[in-house]
């Protein structure tokens, strides 16, 4: 009896944890995109691991303007990603391994279910609110300088 009542306690916890879970404590680095306007800074939580990657930014309410995510995968591979659980509308920018932008998904649809797919293999995909790739001019293309992508060193 006394298991039954811990499982029934902890099916009934679920929902409310699962519909307003504390954010993750990610590390952070700097992204430059090199763009006609000229560079474009911003300061990115890194998703590098399976779990981070599986949340990230689901649930948020804010995201600064010169902020985002970078999700990296650390290996070339084709991605997926959807909108469940996500109130922001968001860019997602698929980067190739050498930084160079493949691919942007614009102003995806907060809450979708629907799958949003890179073009290609791609190494990382970065998400910043909705517009801002286009306001900042971040096309495919521009490189994109970070760490976590071969000669990556920002241009001066």
């Amino acid at each position: 009896m006394r298991h039954f009542l811990f499982a029934l306690a902890a099916t009934l916890a679920w929902p409310a944890a699962a519909s307003n879970p504390q954010p993750l404590s990610l590390p952070h680095s700097q992204i430059v995109i090199d763009t006609p306007k000229g560079p474009v800074r911003l300061e990115v939580e890194v998703a590098a691991d399976s779990a981070s990657r599986m949340r990230g930014l689901m649930y948020r309410t804010h995201l600064a303007a010169n902020s985002g995510m970078l999700f990296d995968f650390h290996r070339d591979d084709f991605c997926n990603f959807w909108m469940k659980n996500t109130v922001l509308p968001l860019d997602m920018i698929f980067i190739r391994a050498d930084g160079t932008i493949s691919s942007i998904a614009a102003n995806t649809t907060p809450y979708s279910e629907k799958t949003i797919s890179s073009t290609e293999p791609v190494r990382a995909v970065l998400e910043i609110n909705g517009g801002r790739a286009a306001a900042l001019g971040i096309r495919p293309g521009e490189k994109v300088h970070n760490p976590a992508f071969a000669a990556s060193a920002p241009a001066r």
